[in-house]
């Protein structure tokens, strides 16, 4: 049976690959970098609000992982950070809850 903390190991891989595939796929075939696909994000509202939406999301989890990482001393944690701002929140998040859970 799976455990809670593999459980949250696939979705941290799951949200590192699934995304990245799709980013990658619109920057070869825009041909631009990442200004192309940053650019991508606000094309309209709705683009923008998601933007926010993640955005503030990513923030608040940095918010709890370092008061987390303050209080119980478990340095390991502070690598969901720069998943979370270098590849999403859908990776950033569940890697967070995998790292927590391995305290047992």
């Amino acid at each position: 049976m799976l455990s809670w903390r593999g459980l949250f190991l696939i979705l941290a891989i799951w949200g590192a690959i699934h995304p990245m595939y799709y980013f990658l796929r619109f920057m070869q075939a825009e041909g631009g970098g990442l200004g192309g696909l940053i650019d991508a994000w606000y094309v309209n509202d709705s683009t923008t609000g998601l933007t926010w939406d993640l955005t503030i999301a990513a923030i608040a989890l940095t918010v709890w992982i370092l008061r987390d990482t303050l209080q119980t001393r478990r340095w390991s944690c502070l690598l969901a950070i720069p998943a979370t701002f270098c590849i999403g929140v859908s990776c950033g998040l569940p890697l967070f809850a995998f790292l927590r859970l391995g305290r047992r």
